[in-house]
């Protein structure tokens, strides 16, 4: 039987003692244990690799174990990393982890959201994709920055190959702009710039965007989540 716990943003902890339960009954990895990361996304694995490098954890990628990709059937962020971390477990043996990220704009009811990738088309032409975007938005006159809202979900799935989960969310919002700026992320990273801040994730430095303290705030969604993860599943750096 499976089983495992959801940590996100929404709803939280009653108080501080029922979060520290939470965390404290989690499946955790021991420092040397090996993590598969079921994605084959380059940006999401240097990301995801620089997050985890900290907790002396043997990180593999589902590309180097040979695996393909599984269809994302899943109607949330939730479900589609749920999905590949537990496919990947269960055809590896080891613990899988998995992202499922996207952009969610106020302005197009939500979309692209789980849709993210697919909006850059089978080459992955984000360039593309933020035209796109920027076409929608103006379809729809949403040319102001106060219409141009937006955030970025990122859910994390840990899944162990005995049908054990352990689940996390994080978000960030802010504002997109045109002309993109930037080359230093990936995906719609050059559009969005995020609250409090006056570049877009493409012009920060993976420090900037999702360091994690104390050398940087855990700014992005990815990290947001990451930092949840990380405190119920893998102790201290």
């Amino acid at each position: 039987m499976s089983g495992g716990r959801s940590h996100k943003d929404e709803p939280q902890p009653a108080n501080a003692a029922a979060a520290a339960e939470l965390r404290s009954n989690a499946r955790r990895l021991a420092p040397g244990a090996r993590l598969l990361i079921a994605s084959h996304n380059s940006g999401k694995l240097t990301e995801m690799r620089g997050l985890l490098a900290p907790y002396r954890i043997d990180a593999i990628s589902a590309g180097e174990m040979g695996l393909s990709e599984p269809a994302e059937t899943g109607t949330t962020f939730r479900d589609n990393a749920r999905l590949k971390a537990e496919v990947a477990a269960k055809a590896t043996g080891l613990p899988a982890f998995a992202d499922d990220s996207g952009l969610a704009i106020d302005a197009l009811d939500g979309a692209p959201g789980i849709h993210s990738a697919r909006w850059a088309g089978p080459e992955r032409n984000f360039d593309h994709a933020i035209e796109v975007v920027e076409n929608k938005l103006r379809e729809r006159g949403a040319t102001a920055p106060e219409r141009r809202r937006a955030h970025f979900i990122s859910a994390l799935c840990i899944a162990w190959p005995d049908g054990h989960v352990e689940e996390f969310e994080g978000r960030v919002d802010g504002t997109l702009i045109w002309p993109p700026r930037g080359a230093k992320g990936f995906g719609y990273d050059p559009m969005f710039v995020p609250d409090g801040y006056d570049r877009t994730f493409a012009e920060m430095t993976g420090e900037e965007k999702h360091g994690l303290p104390p050398r940087g705030t855990g700014l992005s969604h990815r990290a947001r989540a990451f930092l949840k993860l990380a405190e119920a599943c893998l102790g201290r750096p």
